[in-house]
């Protein structure tokens, strides 16, 4: 699909999942911050993604490195650089989860044990973020398990709810597959629908349409995402897909990604694995992986120098060298300070594949620049 299409919804939702018994929270304010406002000053539109740490399905899910980068550090990433939203906030009721978030230039609301039970709710947890946070008036509900999200996406959307006055505004993704219905036997056949699939990668509403229990309503329409864009995770199985697909269509930053000329490698523990052999007279012996040579191989063919470097690997220096380069990344098995600081990770170990993993992720990398030269 070339390009992006938007149009208007005519029925209201309720807002998806609610709960079986009882209702969600109340909001506690009567008032928000938008309401007396001068009318020069913008409402305030937050992104907000929940990032609860008990998942069932995939244990701590949200921060589990997908292509080298934690999941919610992908939407994260968009959401920060699409430069539309006045703050970017994580609600989570987890540690580790609050330090990437925070790792990546996120906000944390800590939300309390009530909304993060297994029965807890989407709708819950907003309603808790919007009564401590009086300030919003216009919250980007972002799926931190879409990691193929880019700028471009939040940005339209935010200017449907900022210059066309749509009041609210959620994401499709067409797709071409059967719709089937079991209907009992000497039953009618049903009617077949051109349904839009609901990606569930972001949905943006204002809060005056959230005050009458829904989180979607008044002038409303949907934002058709592309399919290249629209990844979901829920089980295991869908890792392995939306890693490839990220790899190909994700968003990498801002920084465009311009010809790579050197490649500088610390020996021990990334060349090598960091252990020395002793010979039976007395000689040390260092051992590599046959791949990481090939690795290194592939990057001379083409035109990349490779430079081998014995670094001293305290904090300052590793956190500072890894800064300062425009592509980063480290084994899996490197401290983590190097792991906090690089920009992509790698599955394997060092001395055991990592130097041809990272190889190929740069070449992956610089294809993605020919191509998007070429268009």
């Amino acid at each position: 699909m070339d390009s992006v299409e938007k149009g208007a919804a005519t029925s209201v939702s309720n807002p998806r999942g609610r709960p079986s018994r009882g209702r969600p929270p109340k909001l506690q304010r009567n008032s928000r911050g938008g309401q007396g406002r001068g009318v020069e000053k913008p409402p305030h539109l937050a992104a907000l993604i929940l990032a609860r740490g008990g998942s069932k399905g995939i244990p701590l899910k949200n921060i589990k490195h997908l292509a080298g980068v934690p999941l919610i550090g992908w939407v994260l990433r968009a959401a920060l650089d699409s430069g539309v939203f006045q703050s970017v906030w994580v609600s989570t009721d987890h540690d580790e989860i609050e330090n990437v978030a925070k790792q990546f230039g996120a906000q944390v609301h800590r939300r309390s044990s009530e909304v993060s039970k297994d029965s807890s709710t989407s709708l819950d947890a907003i309603i808790e973020f919007l009564n401590y946070h009086n300030e919003v008036d216009i919250v980007g509900n972002i799926q931190a398990t879409s990691p193929c999200l880019h700028p471009t996406d939040l940005q339209k959307v935010a200017e449907m709810i900022r210059e066309e006055g749509y009041d609210s505004v959620f994401s499709v993704v067409r797709r071409h597959q059967f719709r089937w219905s079991e209907i009992q036997k000497g039953g009618n056949l049903l009617s077949v629908f051109n349904l839009a699939h609901f990606t569930i990668n972001f949905f943006l509403f204002s809060f005056f349409f959230f005050l009458l229990g829904r989180l979607l309503g008044g002038k409303m329409a949907y934002y058709e995402m592309r399919a290249e864009h629209s990844v979901d995770i829920d089980v295991d199985i869908d890792w392995p897909i939306a890693e490839q697909r990220v790899l190909r269509y994700g968003y990498f930053g801002k920084e465009k990604l311009k010809e790579i000329k050197l490649l500088v490698c610390n020996i021990d523990g990334c060349l090598t694995n960091g252990h020395i052999y002793v010979s039976g007279d007395q000689k040390e012996i260092i051992s590599y992986d046959v791949k990481d040579a090939i690795g290194i191989s592939l990057l001379k063919k083409s035109g990349i120098e490779v430079l081998e470097l014995g670094i001293c690997q305290s904090s300052n220096n590793i956190s500072s060298l890894l800064n300062t380069v425009g592509l980063s990344g480290s084994p899996a098995d490197a401290c983590s300070t190097a792991q906090k600081a690089v920009g992509y990770i790698c599955k394997c170990y060092g001395g055991r594949g990592a130097i041809r993993e990272f190889a190929e992720h740069i070449f992956l990398l610089m294809e993605k620049v020919n191509n998007s030269c070429q268009k």
